[in-house]
C-alpha cells in the first residue's frame, strides 16, 4: 500500500507545483517520473532494509538463490529510480522497471497465496501492479515528446 501512496502523493505534489508555476513540472509525464522515482526508491530500499526477509520469502520456491534475486532486483529498482530523474536515461529506466514489474509478478502471485491483508490479496495486488506498469509505460512513451498545444492560432 505504501508504494501506491508514495506514487500518488509525490506525483500529485509535483503536479501541484507545476500548476503553481514550476516550469519544469508543468508536464504530467515529468511529475509522473518523479512519483515513480520516489516509489521505486522506496521499494528498492525495502530490498535491503526492513522488508528483506519478507521479500526473500516471496520468491517462488522453484527459483534459485532467493537472497541474490532480491538483492539484484533491489539494486535495479534503486538504479532505475535515479535513472528516471536523468533525462538521458529516463526511457531506458522506465523500460527496465516495466520489465521488472512483469518479471516479478510471479512472486506477487506466490505471496498473495498466503494469509495476507486485503490489499495484498491477488486481485488488489494485480490491479496495483497494472497501475505501476501503466505508469512506467506512460513515462516510456511520453518522455521527450513536446507538450500538445491546445487551441490558439
Amino acid at each position: 500500500m505504501e508504494p501506491l501512496l508514495t506514487l500518488a502523493a509525490v506525483t500529485g505534489l509535483l503536479l501541484l507545483l507545476g500548476a503553481l508555476g514550476a516550469a519544469r513540472l508543468h508536464r504530467p509525464a515529468v511529475a509522473l517520473r518523479g512519483g515513480l522515482a520516489a516509489m521505486f526508491a522506496l521499494t528498492g530500499g525495502a530490498h535491503f532494509i526492513d522488508m528483506r526477509e519478507q521479500l526473500i520469502a516471496m520468491v517462488p520456491p522453484g527459483l534459485p538463490f532467493p537472497g541474490l534475486l532480491v538483492t539484484l532486483t533491489g539494486v535495479a529498482e534503486l538504479a532505475c529510480a535515479i535513472g528516471l530523474l536523468w533525462t538521458r536515461t529516463t526511457r531506458a529506466s522506465a523500460a527496465v522497471l516495466g520489465l521488472l514489474l512483469v518479471g516479478m509478478f510471479p512472486a506477487n502471485v506466490y505471496a498473495a497465496g498466503a494469509d495476507v491483508p486485503w490489499w495484498d490479496q491477488l486481485g488488489p495486488r494485480t490491479a496495483t501492479q497494472l497501475l505501476f506498469l501503466a505508469a512506467t509505460v506512460t513515462v516510456l512513451v511520453r518522455h521527450g515528446r513536446p507538450a500538445r498545444c491546445h487551441g490558439g492560432s
